[in-house]
């Protein structure tokens, strides 16, 4: 399922309405945050799996 462009300005609008113009840059940079950790987690978790066992335990 793709949204649309007026799927995307619908969604915006209720997300203005809800919270608000001056908590959008604090939304914007909390969920940046949190993406970006969710990312970083992953990458450390692929890496992990990367490596043997064995060496797991030593660190």
């Amino acid at each position: 399922m793709s949204l649309g462009p007026m799927e995307i300005v619908l969604v915006l609008v209720v997300v203005l309405l809800i919270f608000g113009a001056k908590k959008l840059p604090q939304i914007g940079k909390d969920l940046g945050a949190g993406l970006r950790e969710f990312k970083n987690s992953g990458r450390e978790l692929m890496h992990s799996a990367d490596q043997p066992s064995d060496q797991r335990r030593e660190e």
